[in-house]
């Protein structure tokens, strides 16, 4: 798997990329210190992944996200800081990252990349455990009016909840097939792109 690595710490940076590339299974094309730097490296490698720190002198890290996302739809960004401040997890969900994990979490790093690059969404249990109390819901939400059955709502509640296909599967007593199509399904009524925009969407507009 081919990623940069962005971090204003270029120590981090460069025992990030030591420490990766020790596993075999990350190629580490560049690295760099701030948002701008993270856009101009991904244009140039356009790599799988893109681990990317937050807090950055100049662009930060979200603003370089939403810029690489503008021009690169399909890029997979996931998010390396030692901060798990509110409203950068926020931004982080709406913009369309594939992860948020926290440098302290550093085992998890590696596993990760992975998921992300499988196409998964990746988000360390302290962020998800903040997720009910930063999303306020509303006090009503027209699942009709979105042609969003029972099944449907059963499953969205289920993905805002962290669940997996297979553990929603088993919880359902459904295919994990089916389950796919369902959230497939789900997204497209919604306008959403991915699981984690299905979460937010929950947590945003739908009463828990």
């Amino acid at each position: 798997m081919d990623i940069i690595v962005i971090d204003d710490d270029r120590l981090v940076a460069m025992s990030l990329r030591t420490i990766l590339e020790s596993t075999g299974q990350v190629n580490v094309k560049a690295t760099g210190s701030n948002g701008k730097e993270a856009i101009e490296l991904y244009k140039k490698h356009t790599p799988d992944v893109i681990l990317m720190d937050i807090r950055m002198d100049g662009m930060s890290g979200i603003d370089a996200g939403r810029e690489i996302l503008r021009l690169y739809p399909d890029a997979k960004i996931l998010y390396l800081t030692t901060f798990s401040d509110d409203e950068y997890i926020i931004d982080a969900l709406n913009m369309g990252a594939k992860g948020y994990i926290l440098k302290q979490d550093f085992e998890v790093i590696a596993p990760s990349l992975e998921a992300v690059m499988r196409g998964q969404t990746v988000f360390g249990d302290k962020i998800i455990g903040k997720l009910p109390d930063l999303m306020k819901p509303k006090d009503s939400f027209d699942f009709e009016a979105h042609g969003i059955n029972e099944k449907e709502r059963e499953i969205m509640e289920l993905v805002a909840a962290g669940l997996s296909n297979k553990e929603i599967a088993g919880k359902l007593f459904l295919g994990e097939g089916t389950v796919r199509n369902y959230i497939s399904t789900l997204l497209d009524k919604l306008s959403l792109r991915d699981r984690t925009q299905l979460a937010v969407f929950y947590y945003t507009e739908v009463k828990a």
